[in-house]
């Protein structure tokens, strides 16, 4: 990413000058941020042409960094950085950061909706696929309270999540009002929305899900179910359609796989397909179009997420879920001025705001789904959430 590294020797940062910092670390690489220079805070349909006015006549290593909310109608929340450093530095620093925290006791711990209430409502959205309404696919997200005792630190939480090659892990301050507590969306996400470097493109979408398990045997096995699954197969055809039209009139060249491939992370199995292309025109006075920033706002939300048709699933959401999904199901990632970046679908995350973290976990819904394999979905994916909290299991027992 051509960013400079940090001085080590130097005196370690102190939490107080956190609040200007965001962090994107994989096992590939990754950034960390420091100090605001600017704020874009557009739709995603205003992204494109907002980012490259942006970046016009700015400094090659200039980036912006941060995040799109779910509602495609919504503001993102992108900030231009005064400094970008490594990944070693950003290790460094979340060592420190996480090192200097209290770790969190005293849980507290609600369903917003219960089980029942969420398996009520993919009752609801199964009726509307069966019955036509327009919808192929909705996918339905449930979200869980938590309170501790002890403020919640960020970047303790983004620690505990290390160690799944998998995944990006991301802390990013979020807006909040000015008499509010600091919020933070913190998370570890599995999935990459777009990529793009110089011409070249990829997606990697993930849809179709089943948990994994401590029995080496039993796991293989639900892994083995989930690749011949109809049901997961045609929910995930639904996302790389999707995806392929999107980026099809952009791209001289397109490479779509006919079959997913399985992509693991710690507690989950996945349904994957690497989607890459060549872009017609890379050239910056196209970035309006093509920058990754702009990809990332024409392709989100996908299908894995939200549905298909995009718009009737969004709406469907709306009346269906019972919290609004805010950055939850969103996009983080970066942008540069020459159009490159990463940007990830942001799953297995949390909003973090002083004692209070809420935790968002959501199941693809389609025809055929049944409300209590759903349940058990959202159940299984709030497991790598509820490890890094350290939130005791008899709290949220695998049946609720």
């Amino acid at each position: 990413m051509g960013m400079m590294r940090e001085d080590l020797s130097r005196p370690a940062a102190q939490p107080g000058d956190a609040g200007t910092r965001m962090l994107l670390l994989s096992h590939q690489g990754g950034l960390l941020s420091e100090g605001v220079q600017a704020q874009l805070a557009v739709p995603a349909a205003q992204l494109g042409a907002a980012v490259a006015r942006h970046f016009a006549g700015a400094a090659s290593d200039a980036k912006l960094v941060g995040a799109l909310p779910f509602d495609r109608h919504a503001s993102a929340h992108l900030l231009a950085p005064r400094r970008v450093r490594d990944a070693d530095t950003a290790n460094a620093w979340l060592h420190c950061m996480a090192r200097q925290a209290e770790a969190t006791r005293g849980w507290s711990l609600q369903a917003e909706p219960a089980r029942a209430g969420y398996e009520a409502a993919v009752a609801q959205a199964v009726q509307r696929l069966q019955q036509g309404h327009g919808l192929h696919k909705l996918v339905l997200a449930r979200t869980l309270h938590a309170r501790s005792a002890t403020p919640i630190s960020p970047w303790w939480l983004a620690r505990r999540l290390a160690g799944d090659p998998g995944v990006l892990r991301y802390v990013l301050p979020l807006p909040v009002q000015a008499d509010a507590a600091p919020a933070w969306l913190v998370g570890a996400t599995p999935e990459l929305l777009l990529s793009r470097r110089g011409a070249s493109v990829v997606s990697e979408p993930l849809a179709g899900s089943a948990a994994r398990g401590p029995d080496r045997a039993a796991s293989e096995a639900r892994a083995a179910a989930l690749r011949d699954s109809a049901k997961d197969l045609g929910e995930h055809r639904y996302v790389v359609q999707a995806i392929a039209d999107l980026l099809a009139p952009l791209c001289r060249q397109l490479r779509v796989p006919a079959t997913p491939a399985l992509h693991a992370t710690a507690s989950m199995w996945h349904l994957g397909t690497r989607i890459e292309g060549e872009l017609k025109d890379a050239s910056p006075d196209n970035l309006p179009q093509t920058s990754s920033a702009a990809l990332a706002a024409l392709l989100h939300p996908t299908p894995a997420v939200c549905g298909t048709p995009r718009a009737a699933a969004a709406e469907a959401i709306a009346a269906l879920e019972s919290v609004p999904r805010g950055f939850y199901a969103g996009a983080v990632g970066w942008c540069d001025a020459a159009g490159d970046g990463a940007w990830h679908v942001a799953l297995r995350c949390a909003h973090v705001q002083g004692h209070e973290a809420r935790l968002f976990a959501g199941a693809g819904i389609v025809a055929d789904s049944t409300p209590q394999a759903e349940a058990a979905e959202t159940r299984a994916k709030f497991n790598a959430m509820l490890h890094a909290l350290d939130i005791p299991s008899a709290l949220f027992p695998p049946d609720r």
